[in-house]
């Protein structure tokens, strides 16, 4: 019985082996042979290419420049001017006067042009400068009265030269090599022109009407080093970067240079220089403007060229939209974006960010030019080559901020004022004969400042230095 059992098991166990060798050993249909069942083939989802409109921000973006209530204008307001005084000379007087000024704050005729208040004396102890006498306060001063000549025993030229071989790209110690004076003659005389300069653009410079402006920043390597912690051998094998921008506007018709400055590459650096050309441009003058893609610029321009507006109603009950801080119907901006992978330019796409492509292109159409901040880019390889701290590999590396400042105002005032530009040159009516053997002139310089129209003539860097820039805006202007 037993064996019977176990036989019978053991045939179990053979037929189930049997039936598991068999479903595997049996051939099975191809995978390819199967029907597969057809499946839905969703279409890609197309992003529409069309710009979305801008929704506008709920709040204004603030500026550092415009919330300062205690700022004051660039130039004080000007009082009530006095009246002209009568000249009691029987004849014409030979020494032109009318723009010098009384510097006398008390005198009624102080900060005033032109009122005839002013007479020449003649050039006392045989000096190179006259001296003028003020008829409303009986006051004397030299005519180099606020200006960087004033008091200085060098000769005037030398110091001249000096200052054109700094505008022109040299270094303190190379400009002090070449005139055999001592470098911080140099660095004194950098420091009061740059005030100069300063209060000159400020001046000069406003109310200007441009219908395009391109703004860039570029990159520039400072020395920081703190006075008094080190020696100067310590600080030179201590020297240590810290990385700075200079930011620049520009108006790529007249080539005139807006605004330049320094500063790190943030929101706050961008407010403030959108705010400086705004501060230059005409009241009611809103351009063109172009830059990289540097998102921070449009945060800028939409907090000095915005306004509130009122949306319209989505349906008939609830409660009303608020109120959207949106771009002036005016304002047109535009980014040129630049990919760069190793180093190298892959890609340039533009992209308009307030206003439509079509109001953008018809802007450019007048110049025949299409979307591009190309001038910025050559203002910027001019910066580096007229302003020593900001070339490549140079060794003229500014100590801090302020010295790049004071280069920088300099360069500002040269550009505009002093410097032709080549594609800005109009044709003579008739060549002009040349002292030489050269060919005749048949091209009549042109600056920047000429181009716009600012001043009827180039400046000499002399006469730069010899303006006496008053404390006021007068009535006749430069």
């Amino acid at each position: 019985m037993i064996a019977n059992l176990v036989f019978y098991q053991l045939v179990l166990i053979a037929l189930v082996w049997v039936f598991l060798m068999l479903a595997w050993l049996w051939p099975s249909e191809p995978a390819a042979a199967r029907p597969i069942p057809p499946t839905p083939v969703t279409p890609p989802r197309k992003r529409s290419t069309a710009p979305k409109p801008f929704p506008g921000l709920t709040r204004k973006p603030s500026c550092a420049a415009c919330e300062q209530a205690i700022e004051a204008p660039r130039l004080p307001p000007s009082p009530p001017p006095p009246p002209t005084v009568p000249s009691t000379r029987g004849r014409r007087r030979h020494v032109d006067t009318s723009d010098h000024f009384c510097p006398d704050r008390d005198c009624r005729y102080g900060g005033w042009l032109g009122l005839g208040n002013i007479t020449s004396n003649g050039h006392p102890s045989g000096g190179p400068w006259r001296q003028l006498h003020c008829t409303g306060c009986g006051g004397y001063f030299q005519e180099t009265h606020g200006t960087p000549l004033h008091g200085k025993r060098v000769a005037p030229d030398l110091l001249v030269w000096a200052v054109g071989a700094l505008a022109e790209g040299l270094g303190i110690r190379a400009v002090a090599r070449g005139f055999e004076v001592d470098p911080n003659t140099v660095l004194q005389w950098l420091v009061e022109v740059a005030d100069h300069a300063v209060a000159f653009s400020q001046y000069v410079l406003h109310d200007v009407r441009v219908t395009q402006v391109q703004l860039d920043e570029l990159f520039t390597l400072l020395s920081a080093v703190k006075t008094g912690e080190v020696s100067e051998a310590e600080a030179v094998e201590r020297l240590s970067r810290s990385p700075h921008w200079v930011w620049a506007a520009i108006d790529p018709v007249t080539k005139l240079l807006l605004t330049v400055d320094v500063g790190d590459r943030t929101l706050a650096m961008a407010q403030r220089v959108v705010h400086q050309v705004v501060q230059v441009l005409a009241p009611a003058c809103v351009p063109l403007f172009l830059t990289d893609g540097f998102k921070a610029y449009a945060t800028a321009l939409l907090a000095h060229f915005g306004q509130w507006v009122q949306l319209p109603r989505r349906q008939a009950t609830g409660p009303a939209p608020k109120p959207r801080w949106m771009p002036r119907p005016g304002l047109l901006y535009a980014q040129v974006i630049k990919t760069v992978r190793r180093r190298r330019l892959v890609r340039v796409s533009h992209r308009v960010v307030f206003g439509t492509l079509e109001a953008v292109e018809q802007g450019l159409a007048a110049c025949g030019w299409q979307i591009n901040t190309a001038f910025i880019e050559r203002v910027n390889l001019t910066i580096r080559q007229h302003v020593a701290a900001v070339g490549r590999r140079v060794m003229t590396l500014c100590k801090g901020e302020e010295g790049l400042h004071q280069q920088l105002a300099l360069y500002h005032v040269y550009y505009n004022f002093c410097l032709p530009h080549a594609s800005l040159r109009l044709p003579l009516p008739q060549s002009a004969p040349t002292y030489g053997n050269g060919s005749a002139t048949r091209w009549q310089p042109q600056t920047p400042a000429m181009a716009t129209g600012l001043t009827d003539h180039g400046w000499t860097l002399r006469e730069v230095l010899l303006f006496r820039v008053p404390p006021w805006p007068q009535p006749a202007g430069v």
